[in-house]
């Protein structure tokens, strides 16, 4: 059972009598190992309030009790460059970023951050507050909202640091103003964790980047700072900060994600099954040849953005599946993907024989696309 953002907060306010959120209660308090949670300047809340953001911050005390919630993200992937020979190889590259814990399960510290921190991973690194570093898994993504949640393992993390580390306590965004005092919090520049102050400068701003509307602020938000927290004045999460769909060109605009926006879709990442990767010889595949529709020619063709069946691999799981030419995949168990190369870095979690949740979209006699959901038992790549 995984956390959800209500059960906790309901238990504090009123007697829980859903049995869900009995269980729920029943888990966190006899779970071994437990993160405590941050500490805003109105009162404690283990995950989400309705106080309004106005007012006047103080930096230091906002800062100090927000930090343990806030973590820095190593991302190690493989990339084919070209070599001066003119052919490819393989080369490693590294990357960072930041993340919010958000919740626990029995066996899981969870942690939103940008699903472009996390994208293209051979392995994440997750560093805390007092710089001890554990391997983590990638939960769940959604490239169009640029989300991810990764799950560290309990059984991984000292005791020593689960007694300094804390969960974020998200706010409001919906009630934030246009003038609001603003904290931003992140792994500026992957050297470690740093503040920066400002105020909300515009609230639903649109960018050709993002599925979604957007918090503007001036506060500094510089690469590294992907995944992490923008807090009001009481302390409170009210976006997840994103360098990707800052713009490099003028100063003092950067953006985040509004996280009312998102609590639905933070809650179906941190509930879905924590991905491993398989041994390549073992991966599955769906059977068919793709070509990516880009945002351009989604938008020129008038058809969603994903993955173009351009071939039905005869015999595949895809043709036995009722897969056909002309459609467009648009997800694989609930992730969504914009392209072949999201597609294959779902695949990399699932064996040959495996069943999985395909989300196509085909055209109708009227033009328009409609999606479904069908089930495909993954073949070999020789299938």
């Amino acid at each position: 059972m995984v956390a959800s953002f209500s059960a906790l907060h309901r238990f504090h306010q009123q007697p829980v009598d859903n049995l869900e959120d009995k269980l729920y209660v029943n888990l966190i308090l006899t779970t071994k190992k437990t993160a405590k949670t941050t500490t805003t300047a109105n009162s404690a809340k283990l995950t989400t309030s309705s106080n309004s953001s106005s007012g006047t911050a103080n930096v230091t005390e906002v800062a100090k009790n927000a930090m343990p919630s806030i973590v820095s993200i190593t991302n190690m992937s493989v990339q084919e460059v070209q070599n001066f020979f003119g052919g490819t190889q393989k080369q490693k590259s590294e990357s960072a970023g930041s993340g919010i814990i958000v919740g626990q399960n029995d066996s899981e510290l969870l942690i939103v951050t940008n699903n472009h921190v996390v994208e293209g991973s051979s392995t994440l690194t997750v560093t805390f507050i007092d710089e001890e570093s554990v391997e983590a898994d990638i939960k769940g993504t959604n490239s169009d909202k640029d989300l991810a949640v990764v799950a560290v393992p309990l059984s991984k993390i000292k005791d020593s640091t689960m007694n300094k580390i804390a969960v974020a306590t998200l706010g409001d965004s919906d009630k934030t103003q246009v003038g609001d005092q603003v904290i931003a919090i992140g792994n500026a520049l992957g050297y470690g964790q740093s503040v920066t102050t400002g105020i909300v400068s515009a609230k639903e701003r649109t960018m050709d980047s993002y599925d979604g509307k957007l918090l503007q602020t001036d506060a500094a938000i510089n690469p590294g700072n992907s995944g992490g927290a923008l807090l009001n004045a009481n302390g409170e999460v009210i976006g997840i900060n994103s360098a990707k769909i800052a713009t490099e060109t003028v100063e003092g605009i950067g953006y985040a994600i509004p996280v009312s926006d998102v609590s639905d879709l933070i809650t179906n990442l941190m509930n879905q099954k924590t991905k491993t990767k398989v041994a390549e010889s073992e991966r599955g595949y769906i059977g068919i040849k793709g070509v990516d529709v880009t945002s351009d020619s989604a938008q020129m063709y008038n058809m969603p953005t994903g993955v173009y069946v351009s071939e039905v691999i005869s015999g595949g799981g895809a043709e036995k599946a009722g897969i056909t030419k002309g459609a467009v995949i648009t997800g694989i168990e609930g992730t969504t993907v914009d392209g072949m190369d999201a597609l294959q870095e779902q695949l990399q979690y699932y064996k040959a024989g495996e069943k999985v949740k395909i989300t196509v979209q085909t055209q109708s006699k009227n033009g328009e696309y409609e999606k479904k959901d069908v089930e495909v038992t993954l073949g070999k790549q020789s299938e």
